[in-house]
């Protein structure tokens, strides 16, 4: 294992910025991984810092291929992670949302420039990310659909779910999307937790890219098959909204299977306690994704279900 700087920035007001990678094997640039982009994403470093750990062992033990490099970055966004802010402290802004980057740009964008020269010529890339909308998600795989993607490749982290969605103008600048547009085959993993440590997601999403580095013939390790991944399209997630805000009780986790009229979720009155609404499922299907904070306002998501088609 080699510990390289991918980026250093100094600061007029706290320590220097180091982003850190640790490489393995050597020869040409394999697979880039990338954890916590933003300052909340815990359960990604968490992951990426495990990930570490078992490629480290698996270096000393000669299981990566001479001709191939492994690299992890487990944390960019460290300096808003030390003080509990999700983006950069200074300005607010997303790291994720200014790619490629600028060397002559704003703070945000000179991070991400100096990531992206590092990282942008791997054959693969592989983002540890987190949702817009807090909450719990099925493990899966997310894809954009540039004319680039291979969900067959996606196929082979033995995860449930490979989801494939429409880019909108604002994930033009997200790393995924560029490191597509560099042909660079990228993939971004999503697991239960994304501000807390979930274990079993953890393990879960740790195995699935030492099998997706094993099929790819980068490691030399025998790891269990995982699951044959449902491919599945963004419009066949249906959005389930509030029609009241208050309190918030979930009644379903990801993964569950739902009929039509199933209770989803009750909100209660902030003051009186008494349930104002409960939240039915208009559709039959599996539950997707499930909003957790213990808040909710008039016609927000609370959950998205993968419809059950019927042929």
């Amino acid at each position: 294992m080699r510990k390289t700087e991918v980026f250093a920035m100094g600061s007029p007001y706290r320590e220097e910025l180091k982003i850190r990678g640790y490489t393995f094997g050597y020869g040409e640039k394999s697979v880039c991984i990338v954890g916590s982009m933003r300052g909340n994403e815990v359960q990604q470093l968490y992951i990426c810092s495990q990930l570490i750990r078992k490629l480290q062992q698996l270096d000393a033990a000669h299981c990566i291929p001479s001709g191939k490099e492994i690299m992890v970055i487990p944390s960019v966004n460290h300096h808003a992670m030390n003080i509990g802010k999700r983006f950069w402290p200074v300005d607010n802004t997303d790291i994720n949302r200014m790619f490629p980057g600028s060397d002559l740009g704003e703070t945000t964008k000179r991070i991400a420039a100096g990531v992206f020269e590092k990282v942008k010529e791997y054959e693969y890339g592989i983002q540890f990310a987190s949702f817009y909308m807090p909450g719990d998600f099925i493990p899966h795989v997310r894809m954009m659909e540039t004319g680039k993607q291979n969900t067959s490749l996606a196929g082979l982290f033995g995860l449930p779910y490979v989801l494939v969605r429409k880019p909108k103008p604002i994930d033009t600048t997200t790393l995924n999307y560029n490191w597509q547009m560099w042909d660079t085959n990228a993939f971004s993993l999503y697991t239960t937790e994304t501000d807390l440590i979930d274990e079993t997601s953890a393990r879960q999403a740790v195995s699935a890219v030492l099998r997706f580095l094993t099929r790819m013939g980068m490691l030399k390790y025998q790891i269990h098959n995982g699951f044959i991944a449902n491919v599945i399209q963004e419009e066949e997630l249906t959005s389930v909204r509030t029609g009241a805000g208050g309190i918030y009780r979930r009644l379903c986790r990801p993964g569950d299977e739902v009929q039509m009229g199933t209770p989803l979720a009750e909100i209660l009155h902030p003051y009186e306690g008494n349930v104002v609404m409960t939240v039915l499922s208009p559709t039959e299907g599996i539950v997707f994704f499930t909003h957790k904070k213990p808040l909710v306002t008039e016609h927000e998501v609370i959950c998205r279900i993968i419809r059950r088609l019927h042929g």
